[in-house]
């Protein structure tokens, strides 16, 4: 039994933490996440916004916070449930949560829509208003209505362009096009017509086209049920996101950070016949590679620097390789004729992954069975366990030094938890 002074200090003592729990719980702070509400968290609202972080970071300590002013700000403007939610994940605690979202620095601000993680970080300034104004451009309908089907031909025909035609916007297949277009809308522009203004499009009802950039009356038509959204979302998706993209200065830091080695050919800008060669043949032999590499291209006339450290110039366009983030390696044939001869690309990437292109570039080529000597050496090769020392071997190059993992996050804005991104 507590003595009565020991209980008026006790009580006091918890009277004083629960006050300042609660100055420092204000309403409308971000949300913690854990194993038992992500899910439905996530998925119960159109748009969530995640910062990963870790209390011992200096830079997550700075943005706490300004990120719990800025989910204040919006909850006050949007109070409909189910619309926007602010939340954040402590990622020392759940590990498991951070590790399924491939978090590699801190902090990492990730959107989700529609229960579905979007690839791009947020990169934006890191001030209360602008992360609020970035959610705000986020809940802006993601559809552009038009009036006359005029304004469809006046697109930009430089953009990917989705193309709707609807008796109405109260309906299954409207909704599915905005959720579609909700999840897709930072690789197409997605656009719609209604009521009289889309008759002449809907003859056999509504209906859902794909403009290619560059091209006018050439629109692809989805012929599947509007009403399947799986089946239109996978539609849009391979419409929308290609197969080969191209790397530039500005996008290059957000595909890095996608983890994936790159294969990537640079060339003339003026040499669109080995660009669309490229595709043609990506996507004829090696489609089964694009969870496991990102295929690129880019104009070598602006990415001189990785060129050089390949021991090319802008004079030997056009160069193909594939950049592991830890070094670069040159495909070792010419490139139009490797590109068209089937199997050569499919087995640049098979010794990537087993290894090969980074054990033959230090001991030279592998040896088959039938030419190793007795010793296990093959003919004419030093043996390993020579070199230098004793005069008989050379010593061991190094390939390249990958250099678009330099163009990885800046460490004056995260915290970077491992070298190898």
């Amino acid at each position: 039994m507590l003595p009565v002074k020991t209980k008026r200090c006790w009580f006091g003592l918890m009277s004083l933490l629960l006050i300042n729990l609660v100055e420092y719980c204000h309403a409308g702070d971000a949300v913690a996440l854990n194993n038992d509400n992500i899910n439905s968290i996530i998925g119960r609202n159109d748009v969530v916004f995640v910062n990963f972080y870790a209390d011992w970071c200096r830079f997550s300590q700075i943005l706490a916070p300004v990120f719990d002013e800025a989910s204040r700000k919006i909850s006050e403007e949007f109070t409909q449930p189910g619309r926007v939610m602010f939340a954040k994940v402590d990622c020392d605690r759940e590990v498991t949560i951070a590790s399924q979202y491939r978090i590699s620095k801190y902090p990492t601000l990730k959107l989700f829509r529609n229960g579905q993680m979007v690839k791009k970080e947020y990169r934006g300034q890191r001030s209360a208003d602008a992360l609020a104004a970035f959610i705000r451009d986020e809940l802006k309908d993601p559809v552009v209505e038009h009036n006359t089907l005029d304004k469809l031909d006046e697109l930009d025909t430089k953009k990917r362009q989705m193309l709707g035609y609807f008796e109405s916007k109260d309906s299954d297949n409207y909704r599915n096009y905005v959720r579609v277009a909700s999840m897709l809308r930072d690789d197409c522009n997605f656009n719609a017509a209604f009521g009289a203004v889309s008759a002449s499009e809907r003859i056999g009802g509504d209906s859902v086209g794909f403009r290619q950039p560059n091209t006018k009356g050439q629109d692809v038509m989805f012929m599947g049920p509007l009403n399947n959204f799986d089946q239109l979302f996978a539609w849009a998706f391979e419409k929308c996101v290609p197969l080969v993209r191209e790397i530039t200065f500005e996008n290059a830091e957000e595909l890095t950070e996608e983890g994936l080695p790159f294969l990537i050919l640079f060339h003339k800008p003026e040499d669109t016949e080995v660009a669309d060669l490229y595709r043609s043949e990506v996507a004829k032999q090696i489609l089964s590679e694009k969870n496991s590499v990102n295929f690129l291209i880019a104009d070598g006339s602006q990415f001189t620097h990785p060129l050089h450290h390949l021991g090319k110039s802008v004079s030997d366009l056009p160069v193909l390789a594939i950049d592991s983030f830890r070094h670069m390696y040159i495909f070792p044939h010419d490139v139009r004729e490797g590109l068209r001869t089937p199997g050569l690309l499919k087995q640049f990437l098979n010794d990537l992954h087993s290894g090969k292109l980074h054990r033959e570039f230090h001991h030279g080529p592998d040896p088959t069975p039938a030419a190793l000597s007795p010793d296990g050496n093959a003919p004419g090769h030093i043996p390993k366990d020579q070199g230098v020392a004793d005069g008989q071997g050379q010593k061991e190059t190094q390939p390249p030094e990958s250099t678009f993992r330099k163009l990885a996050p800046s460490r004056n804005r995260y915290t970077i938890l491992r070298d190898e991104l």
